[in-house]
């Protein structure tokens, strides 16, 4: 895809985007600051699940709900950038379970994990998320079925749901929620800099300035 191409996917996606976030979007509009000090173990856990190469020169951390409609809406445009910079580009995901039942499908995902088929069912909770992710009264019901749907072994991950390592991933993620300031979702960071304010023009431009930066220095 051309730079020109996917500049005007992005745009015509954020136009859509826009409108939607404006209304689901968590929290208040306080941009979280540049990392600093130990912060970059609070970006990236070892336990952080990561779309891309392991080693690729630029980090797009997204902070994310499950349940949250902007977090679909983002979510082609995110795997359009990765697959703008296949080499040079990994994202990163971090919980963040603002919603209510978002937990419990965080334990879904983790689960998923463990059986290797989270990319899946991530996909399929988030092409369901509408049948499930009813504001104030989340069907989690659905959201197994639709995992169910994309591979996972719904007994086994019913027992191993509630493990202590899987508490553990979920505990550690608010508190960085928490540390980072992430006050909605989704919220970005690459190369640990926040976007300059919202949208998905702002994700596209900053991650092609850093994987210039990071062409040229190499």
């Amino acid at each position: 895809m051309t730079k020109n191409n996917i500049v005007v996917t992005i745009t015509i996606a954020a136009a859509a985007i826009f409108a939607m976030a404006a209304f689901f979007y968590k929290g208040d509009t306080k941009k979280p600051g540049m990392v600093a000090g130990n912060a970059e173990s609070q970006l990236v856990r070892s336990h952080s699940f990561i779309y891309g190469p392991k080693n690729a020169p630029v980090t797009i951390v997204e902070f994310f709900d499950p349940a949250c409609e902007a977090c679909r809406a983002f979510h082609p445009i995110v795997k359009k950038i990765r697959g703008k910079f296949p080499k040079s580009v990994r994202v990163v995901i971090r919980y963040t379970t603002f919603h209510k039942g978002s937990d419990q499908v965080v334990r879904i995902l983790e689960t998923a994990r463990m059986q290797n088929v989270f990319k899946p069912v991530l996909e399929n909770l988030l092409a369901k998320q509408p049948t499930w992710a009813s504001h104030g009264a989340p069907d989690i019901g659905k959201a197994w079925q639709a995992a169910a749907e994309a591979g996972l072994d719904v007994a086994r991950a019913r027992k191993d749901m509630m493990k202590p390592e899987v508490t553990a991933v979920l505990t550690q993620d608010m508190a960085d929620v928490r540390a980072m300031g992430v006050k909605q979702t989704p919220t970005f960071f690459v190369n640990g800099k926040p976007l300059p304010s919202f949208g998905a023009q702002q994700l596209y431009d900053l991650v092609r300035q850093e994987v210039k930066a990071a062409r040229k220095s190499s």
